[in-house]
């Protein structure tokens, strides 16, 4: 019998770790305007809880790593840093 070997990446979500994925999701959806439940936001959900899975845990880090991913990370005035 073989031993299947799973991943941190593999493993579901509790949710301590939903609650925290949602933190950075309502963040960015205020921040930028983004309506909850629009394709974006759902795009930057699946970024979010991807990244969390590899392990970014830190939800000021795991926000700024979305916004950068997303393209997002935008100075007050609108223009990329």
């Amino acid at each position: 019998m073989s031993r299947k070997h799973f991943s941190r990446h593999d493993a579901p979500l509790d949710s301590d770790d939903l609650r925290k994925c949602h933190v950075v999701l309502d963040a960015i959806c205020e921040e930028f305007e983004i309506e909850p439940g629009s394709e974006e936001a759902d795009r930057i959900a699946a970024i979010t809880i991807e990244l969390y899975q590899q392990g970014v845990r830190d939800v000021g880090h795991l926000k700024h790593i979305v916004d950068a991913a997303r393209g997002l990370d935008l100075d007050r005035d609108g223009t990329k840093p």
